[in-house]
């Protein structure tokens, strides 16, 4: 009995070794990208991107569609050969990385073998790689319980992204990649789902995802990249990329009849219904102007969150990336 405890205990323990083998050498991020260039024909999607990240971060990787994040992946990845630059993967090539098992990865577009069961897909690639998640906490870890003897086919579409989910991890990767991880989860999922991911950071795996929900990534990601046209051009903590966003936002309920043209320091002013929207660069003048002119219900002032910074970085295209955090 003595000997059947020490060997699930140390079956249990082995996501948390493979993350501190990914540590062994003092100063080896998770991922170094060093002046990454592709290129589709004359398409540039990915221009000269320098990224580090350490290992045990949580990584949000932002942009617009085209702004290069699934490039990014694919590169780390190894499915693709850039025109310029290096990629290099716990110290290795992304292909050695990816042999050697220290990569998972969730695509957007991932697909399962048709006329199957969750489990003997589950246990096909489990079988590839020398350390192997051990299966009664994959499948925990993963939110698959009672999914097994399901076929792949009869999988909603939250239930198939966390099979995704768990042959990414099947390997025990010291680095994970999401790229829109939560894309067909409801509410429910997606929650149950960042559980997940910040447990898999605890025990030191490094996480990067991409994904359009910015308020996953403002509540999860220890650190924000934020993409436009293939280049960096914002890189910190969602603190940092929302501090560089200058200006508070003003809501209200109005009169469809309210004037509101003309107001001091508004950048910008939308309706929607009655409810009222400003943009502003100085708060107090704005809101000084509309209580001379009349009441204001339901008011609601706030800084800039996420959304407006992201907006606000890819449509000026800053050259100069905002808040760099290593």
């Amino acid at each position: 009995m003595t000997s059947v405890r020490r060997d699930r205990r140390r079956l249990a323990l082995l996501p948390v070794r493979a993350a501190r083998q990914a540590r062994a050498v003092p100063g080896t991020p998770a991922l170094d990208v060093s002046g990454l260039t592709v290129r589709y024909g004359d398409t540039v999607a990915v221009d000269e991107l320098d990224l580090t990240i350490p290992t045990g971060q949580t990584v949000a990787l932002l942009g617009p569609n085209g702004a290069g994040k699934s490039t990014v992946v694919n590169a780390v990845l190894g499915l693709l050969a850039p025109a310029a630059g290096a990629v290099r993967v716990l110290g290795r090539t992304p292909r050695e990385a990816v042999r050697a098992g220290s990569v998972g990865a969730m695509l957007q577009h991932g697909g399962l073998p048709s006329e199957a069961r969750v489990g003997e897909v589950l246990d096909l690639v489990r079988r590839s790689f020398p350390t192997r998640w051990p299966l009664e906490d994959l499948v925990v870890t993963a939110g698959i319980d009672g999914l097994l003897g399901r076929p792949v086919e009869a999988l909603s579409g939250g239930q198939r992204q966390r099979v995704l989910l768990a042959l990414a991890l099947a390997g025990a990767p010291p680095l994970l990649l999401l790229d829109e991880p939560t894309s067909a989860m409801d509410v429910e999922g997606r929650r149950a789902f960042w559980t997940t991911m910040r447990g898999l950071a605890e025990r030191g795996h490094t996480v990067v995802f991409a994904t359009h929900h910015l308020d996953e990534a403002d509540a999860v990601a220890d650190r924000v990249v934020v993409v436009a046209g293939g280049r960096l051009v914002a890189d910190g903590s969602s603190a940092q990329v929302k501090a560089g966003i200058v200006g508070r936002t003003i809501s209200f309920t109005a009169a469809p009849d309210r004037r509101l043209d003309g107001l001091p320091a508004v950048t910008g002013l939308t309706r929607q219904g009655t409810t009222v929207t400003l943009r502003t660069a100085d708060a107090d003048v704005t809101l000084r102007a509309l209580l001379a002119d009349g009441g204001l219900p339901d008011l609601e002032v706030r800084g800039a969150t996420l959304e407006d910074a992201v907006l606000s970085l890819i449509s000026t295209g800053t050259d100069a990336p905002i808040g760099v955090a290593r």
